[in-house]
């Protein structure tokens, strides 16, 4: 049972919640799990930004490794298998990619935390664990990462 858990993590505190809870199935169950970053490049717009743009990419391709790491180092403690992907994506929602990977990896088991927007912030804002939740062809499970604004 969930022997291969998708974890979509972006470095926030909601994110390590859903981690967290990812570790506790996938020892209870023998399991392991993968971490997932998406990258978005969508916010640049090469033609203003110049050479700038590249010293953004690679910050923001940096920091992505860092989120990937130190949620790596976070399963490895407590003796889980682990491994970490880092995707790039320029435009369209992280969801759409976390769909695809658990998909191409053959995840039996999504978890990810919820930040619990409600109204007009979560239309403004759209929600990726949403779209997860409605489109996903396994399971998937919400970790709610706080009280809601």
């Amino acid at each position: 049972m969930y022997q291969k858990i998708l974890v979509p993590i972006d470095g926030s505190k909601t994110a390590v919640a859903g981690l967290e809870e990812a570790v506790k199935l996938a020892k209870a169950v023998g399991g392991r799990i993968r971490v997932f970053h998406v990258v978005n490049e969508f916010i640049l717009d090469y033609s203003y930004a110049g050479m700038y743009a590249s010293n953004l990419v690679e910050s923001l391709r940096a920091s992505g490794e860092r989120v990937l790491k130190d949620a790596e180092a976070l399963v490895r403690q407590s003796g889980v298998e682990v491994d970490g992907v880092l995707q790039e994506s320029i435009g369209g929602p992280a969801a759409d990619l976390i769909l695809v990977q658990a998909r191409e990896w053959k995840a039996e088991l999504i978890v990810m935390g919820t930040h619990g927007r409600r109204g007009l912030r979560r239309i403004a804002l759209g929600s990726d664990a949403e779209s997860v939740l409605r489109e996903a062809q396994v399971p998937v499970l919400l970790v709610h990462g706080g009280a809601p604004p």
